[in-house]
Formats: structure tokens, C-alpha cells, sequence
């Protein structure tokens, strides 16, 4: 059986405005992974990100705690089958996670847009003439989330748009996202 950190990665915060009070991995992210490994994922009444900043700390909280699954499932279901599994998987691992900072939550974009910025915080080896010292180095992002209704069984669910995958979308085809408007009206104008 895996063990996990008492507090959450994404609670975890190494600027010195660190807050006192945190969070456990069972109360804050758990939850939300545990849904989408027990395919809870799919059901309407399912644990699923509220906001897309609950999203972004879920997100991190999967790539300090290796699942990649998760990642991938949590991008925008267009982008999913041009990620590089492995290579997630590889970056979750070989990367020391120090902590998490949100910067700025921007929870609302025009009708379906979220954005997040923050800062990843990574361990990094810096060679001293002592030795070895471990440097705490930030990965600063702002990320955008798309907030896709499923009119199936009217479920909405938030989704990591990612700006890094290849896509042959021209400006006129139907959003990735499923909206029903333009690309270049909706997701487009954030990728």
C-alpha cells in the first residue's frame, strides 16, 4: 500500500509567506484523486474540481505524487491523445517538488475560461565548494482552464487547457473544448 504525506503537496509552500494552517493529503487532494482512480470520475454526483484553481492544486498535487494518469485526464479531452504519458510520468518522478504558490486565481474568463498563475517550487542540486547544496527554484505559470458541459447527463467538469501540445485546429472549426463556437472565439484565443 502506497503511503502518502500527512500535509498535501499542494499546501506546501517555501516562500516565507508560508501559511501556519495546512491542509492533509487526505482532506484536500485525496479525495479528488481517489474519485478518478475508483472511476468515479465519469459519474455526475463524482468528486470533480469546483474551481479552476482546486484543478491547479489537484493537478500538482499528482505530479509531486507521480500520477500521471491523472494529469492526462485532467487536460481537455481533444488534447489528451497528443501527450507524451511517459514523458509526464518521467518529469513527475525525476523532479523533487518543493511546494506550491498561487499567485493570482482569475476564476472567471469570458463564459467558460479560468486562469491560474503560480509557482511550482522544485529542488534543484547546486554544486558549492562544500559539496552539494540542494537550491529551491519556481516554475512560474499562468495556466488556462476551460469549464466543459457535458449535456449528456449536464455535468461540468474543468479541464488544464495546455498550450505546449501540437494541434491542427484552424481559427474557424468548432472549439476542442466542444462550446460549439469558433476555435478562435473560445479556446483558441488562450492557446
Amino acid at each position: 500500500m502506497q503511503s502518502y504525506p500527512s500535509t498535501c503537496p499542494c499546501q506546501i509552500n517555501p516562500t516565507p509567506d508560508t501559511t501556519s494552517s495546512t491542509l492533509s493529503y487526505q482532506d484536500c487532494c485525496q479525495p479528488y484523486h481517489n474519485a478518478f482512480y475508483n472511476d468515479e470520475v465519469n459519474k455526475a454526483d463524482g468528486i470533480k474540481a469546483e474551481t479552476a484553481e482546486r484543478l491547479m492544486r489537484t493537478r500538482y498535487s499528482a505530479f509531486a505524487l507521480v500520477k500521471p494518469d491523472y494529469i492526462v485526464k485532467t487536460t481537455v479531452p481533444a488534447q489528451q491523445g497528443l501527450l507524451d504519458f511517459d514523458a509526464i510520468e518521467s518529469w513527475a518522478k525525476e523532479t523533487d517538488w518543493a511546494g506550491l504558490e498561487i499567485v493570482e486565481h482569475t476564476p472567471k474568463l469570458g463564459k467558460r475560461h479560468a486562469q491560474v498563475e503560480f509557482k511550482a517550487y522544485f529542488k534543484s542540486p547546486e554544486e558549492t565548494s562544500g559539496g552539494l547544496d540542494e537550491k529551491i527554484q519556481a516554475h512560474h505559470e499562468l495556466s488556462t482552464f476551460v469549464k466543459v458541459i457535458n449535456r449528456a447527463n449536464n455535468d461540468a467538469r474543468w479541464y488544464f487547457l495546455d498550450p505546449t501540445v501540437a494541434m491542427i485546429v484552424s481559427q474557424k472549426q468548432p472549439c476542442i473544448c466542444g462550446s460549439g463556437e469558433k476555435f478562435k472565439r473560445c479556446c483558441g484565443s488562450y492557446i
